[in-house]
């Protein structure tokens, strides 16, 4: 059984998840609450927000995580998606806007950077020393 949600009074999300604020809602289940991208990247961009406020995804109770592929997978087919991204972002500095757990499905329409969500990696090389003593020391902790 599930903990009871916990939400926050301020909080746009649990404002738009308690029908405070009006959205364009698509899925909803008892762990999770989907809706249009008011300010999308491109068509048919949606947000998935677990019902517990949790501010990062290691703070969210797995039965809320296990809620939200399911969705993003539901709302990805609805659209035919060939090609999408799926966002989540922890922290400020991860470029995290609201503090509650959020995912993006973001389609990506075309190779251009017109529309959809534009990636530049800032890929490293010949680190593999570095990442070899790593993965140790994370195996570590694991």
């Amino acid at each position: 059984m599930a903990a009871a949600a916990r939400t926050l009074s301020t909080c746009i999300f649990c404002k738009i998840i308690k029908g405070e604020i009006p959205s364009f809602k698509i899925i909803e289940t008892n762990f999770s609450y989907s809706f249009l991208d008011i300010g999308p990247l491109s068509k048919g961009h949606a947000l998935i927000i677990p019902k517990d406020h949790a501010a990062k995804l290691h703070e969210l109770p797995d039965e809320y995580l296990a809620d939200v592929m399911p969705i993003a997978k539901k709302i990805a087919t609805a659209q035919g998606l060939e090609n999408y991204n799926i966002l989540q972002n922890n922290g400020r500095i991860a470029h995290q806007v609201v503090d509650h757990v959020h995912f993006h499905v973001i389609p990506k329409p075309d190779a251009s950077d017109e529309e959809g969500l534009v990636i530049g990696w800032p890929a490293k090389s010949d680190f593999v020393d570095e990442v070899k003593k790593y993965h140790e020391e994370l195996l570590g902790k694991l």
